[in-house]
């Protein structure tokens, strides 16, 4: 099939807006050389794009099919350099000399708390193309509120934590719905216990992500760093109540048996045994899978909040983050560059990559056919946390506090006064 792609219709009027100098120019883009001759809008333009990726990977090979797609459609030749992982120890020199790059993939985080100054603002460009209706609000408020109001990147590869479940033994349970608040949750173990399976797999190596996250449903995150920073968790009453939580939990045999176990033991329990869930981010997923060779039909939701009503803070942050993709503050083409871009990121592209990659699609109108519930975990929470929700802050103590957390879940506390003590002591 072949069409102009739509988001090139809106070249004649962008904006472009420059600020790695501070300065912002409003100019109207003019067609590219060639392109009344040809029909093609970018005839002529060539576009250089800094890969994390590797060719033969799947993730690289989706990129060299987009970037013949988008030169049929539109003219625009796009060279793909394949930089691979290392992308990030160069990136940052590559930018300030100003080198041949005008699009660049990296983590949306370390574009905008390190790569931003040499970014473009696509921010008109992506008001022009209606962006707002297909991003996930989260990773653009982000971007957005860490960079003065400015875009410098887009979502290409969501990724996303939460709780993940063998779809197949939920319905083995009779369980419908996947449950939203703690209550909910605990029902849900109590009805995979009475049809025969253990609920929830953990290993040591994620403990403190675990606990993390059902701590942050009581004291948000920037009060965990303080905490784990200067000490006081006895005077937090959240401590307590999320400690004694987990004892509850534990106490209830909702833990699978052996928990916590060495990594990957734990979760590859959801392969070889009847364990139903883990807590962990989207890559565990293929791991298990190629771990164990069990090919899990798998899905995920976010982990259950614990409303205000019922003692909590009502937070339904999920842990998550993007691979994104930025264009370069001296891109000469940056309307060119930003069409490719968005055709990446959303609609039959996107969803061909997320289905042969497989990832969870950029664009939230597409399905997500290898991770059930994942752009809806990703779409409702209200915000991201970072790993562990904090509880990593002190460098120094990250380990013991680790070794406490996974004590709580060994059952070796008896209350939650009693968990909170033990952090304590280490100050």
């Amino acid at each position: 099939m072949k069409k102009v792609f739509v988001f090139a219709l809106i070249a004649l009027m962008a904006v472009t807006s420059v600020f790695a100098t501070g300065t912002t120019e409003t100019t109207a883009a003019a067609p590219a050389a060639g392109a009344a001759e040809s029909g093609k809008i970018y005839d002529g333009v060539e576009l250089t794009m800094w890969s994390m990726w590797n060719a033969a990977e799947p993730q690289g090979q989706a990129i060299i099919d987009a970037a013949a797609q988008f030169e049929e459609e539109t003219g625009a030749h796009v060279n793909i350099e394949f930089r691979g992982r290392d992308i990030k120890t160069i990136i940052n020199t590559a930018l300030q000399g100003g080198e041949d790059i005008d699009i660049f993939e990296e983590a949306y985080d370390r574009i905008y708390l390190q790569y931003a100054p040499y970014c473009y603002d696509m921010s008109a460009m992506a008001d022009a193309a209606g962006y707002d209706e297909f991003s996930y609000p989260l990773f653009v408020e982000i971007t957005k509120e860490a960079t003065g109001g400015k875009l410098v990147s887009v979502a290409e590869q969501p990724n996303v934590g939460g709780i993940f479940y063998d779809k197949a033994k939920f319905e083995a349970a009779g369980i419908t719905e996947t449950p939203t608040t703690w209550e909910e949750f605990l029902d849900v173990c109590q009805q995979l216990v009475d049809a025969g399976f253990q609920p929830l797999a953990l290993d040591s190596t994620y403990a403190d992500f675990t606990f993390g996250y059902h701590l942050n449903r009581y004291v948000d995150e920037p009060s965990t760093k303080e905490l784990a920073l200067n000490g006081g968790w006895s005077q937090e009453p959240g401590v307590i109540a999320a400690a004694n939580d987990i004892i509850d939990f534990v106490n209830r045999g909702y833990l699978a048996e052996g928990a916590p176990d060495e990594y990957p033991a734990g979760q590859n329990k959801i392969g070889f045994e009847n364990v139903a869930m883990v807590v962990c981010a989207d890559y565990v997923t293929s791991e298990v899978n190629n771990n164990t060779g069990a090919n899990i039909e798998w899905g995920v939701f976010n982990y259950p909040t614990i409303p205000v009503e019922d003692g909590g803070n009502g937070s339904t942050g999920s842990y998550g983050g993007t691979n994104s993709l930025a264009i370069t503050s001296y891109c000469e083409n940056p309307q060119a560059a930003f069409d490719f871009v968005m055709m990446l990121v959303s609609g039959e592209v996107d969803q061909k990559r997320a289905d042969n990659v497989p990832q969870i699609p950029a664009d939230p109108r597409n399905i997500c056919t290898s991770l059930d519930g994942a752009v809806e975990t990703i779409m409702a929470a209200d915000s991201v946390l970072g790993w562990t929700m904090g509880l990593n802050a002190n460098t120094d103590l990250t380990a013991m506090i680790k070794e406490v957390v996974i004590q709580l879940y060994e059952g070796r506390y008896a209350t939650g006064e009693a968990f909170a003590a033990a952090l304590d002591a280490l100050y």
